[in-house]
């Protein structure tokens, strides 16, 4: 255990001597990561995009979409309220 705790950042606060599963919620989630960037490829990248962009706009209504011509294909940014939102849709679609 001792060993764990002196590999671990100075950032987490593991206090469970059973597990090590217990971290502070701030060292996981940060207030200002709310962008999400994905990359589309291939002959239907822009629809891929369009469709994963409504279903983010669809979930969570104040999300903004960019979508950006790459050499292969299209990035799509996608901008969410909050942080926790990116997380929720992240988990929602094994992203």
């Amino acid at each position: 255990m001792k060993g764990i705790i002196a590999a671990q950042a100075h950032t987490v606060n593991d206090t469970c001597t059973d597990c090590g599963s217990f971290v502070d919620i701030g060292a996981v989630i940060d207030e200002h990561d709310t962008l999400l960037e994905l990359q589309f490829n291939g002959a239907n990248a822009q629809a891929d995009a369009d469709a994963m962009s409504d279903r983010a706009k669809a979930r969570f209504s104040q999300t903004l979409a960019k979508t950006v011509p790459t050499d292969s294909g299209v990035s799509l940014q996608l901008t969410f309220d909050v942080s926790a939102e990116k997380m929720i849709f992240q988990l929602e679609n094994s992203l």
